[in-house]
């Protein structure tokens, strides 16, 4: 059985929120909407066997040089078949492609993404010209990016990490 990773289409909104739905009532990941998935299906990529999407990934454009991986999750039965990080890796491609030069994440899983390269941040590591532009933005992954006293202490209480994309 192949793992084919695929840039999301809106029928597979409903497998996205059904993969989350476990993570999200753990506090693992944030809850959404059904339509929230809808909206945002043009930022996921889905791993699909068999037909069936058995994990996901979101690229968030945060800035110009800067994107956040969002709702990275497996279905607990296909963790630790390496899936996370070919979606990691297939965001990762997408985000070079768009000249995004740093990717940002709000993780529990430390140890995965510093596998990956990430690292932990502190503060906010932009200047202070973009620090105004992107403090005008409603998004939470933003403010969550931004280090904002309204997501303190962050929603979940998980670590921001950082990596430099080559």
């Amino acid at each position: 059985m192949t793992v084919e990773i695929v840039n999301a289409r809106p029928e597979h909104a409903r497998a996205i929120a059904k993969i989350v739905a476990p993570y999200a009532q753990r506090r693992i990941l944030i809850s959404k909407d059904l339509i929230d998935y809808f909206e945002d299906i043009q930022e996921f990529l889905v791993a699909i066997e068999d037909g069936v999407v058995i994990g996901c990934g979101a690229l968030h454009v945060l800035w110009e040089d800067l994107a956040e991986i969002r709702t990275l999750a497996v279905t607990e039965e296909n963790i630790g078949r390496g899936i996370g990080r070919q979606l990691l890796t297939a965001l990762e491609l997408r985000a070079r492609e768009l000249g995004i030069l740093r990717l940002f994440c709000l993780t529990f899983e430390c140890e995965f993404f510093s596998s990956a390269g990430f690292h932990e941040i502190s503060g906010t590591p932009v200047g202070v010209d973009v620090y105004q532009e992107m403090i005008l933005s409603h998004d939470d992954g933003m403010a969550e990016f931004l280090d904002l006293a309204r997501v303190k202490p962050n929603t979940l209480g998980n670590f921001r990490m950082l990596k430099e994309l080559d």
